[in-house]
């Protein structure tokens, strides 16, 4: 098992990733097409930001993608697992990865929008709560997380 930087060829395999990653909560094949570009990790994409990768047995399984969006505070863009890999710890291995990347940094807070579904995950690692926002589906709030380092 590794992390590693994606390539721009690994673009399809993290879309593929992202969109099985969501519709594992539950979300229509409908829902998943409406967010069609949200959910898409070009090839700029991947050129552009910092993508990290895990592999297992040759196979991606998940990855996690940041920026800078101040001097001091990153965000956390995606963080996603295969569905058959949810809840085996390798969703907190990508964030100790990351964690540990920034330690090295000039970071002092991380923000991140996450899946509503996906928010007690994070309030165990140890991110806060700080808002929220309506998304397209009508009564379901994204939260806002924060994580002073």
């Amino acid at each position: 098992m590794k992390i590693v930087k994606a390539t721009s060829k690994d673009d399809e395999v993290l879309t593929s990733i992202t969109k099985k990653s969501k519709a594992f909560w539950g979300y229509s094949a409908e829902q998943i097409l409406k967010w069609n570009d949200s959910l898409t990790v070009s090839k700029e994409y991947i050129e552009t930001y910092n993508v990290f990768k895990l592999i297992t047995e040759d196979t991606i399984i998940g990855y996690y993608s940041y920026f800078n969006i101040e001097k001091d505070t990153i965000k956390l863009d995606n963080l996603f697992i295969l569905p058959e890999h949810i809840g085996k710890g390798f969703g907190k291995l990508l964030m100790n990865d990351f964690l540990n990347k920034l330690e090295k940094s000039e970071t002092k807070k991380v923000q991140l929008h996450a899946d509503p579904n996906a928010e007690n995950f994070y309030l165990k690692l140890g991110f806060k709560k700080v808002g929220e926002f309506e998304t397209t589906i009508k009564n379901r709030f994204m939260p806002i997380m924060e994580l002073d380092m």
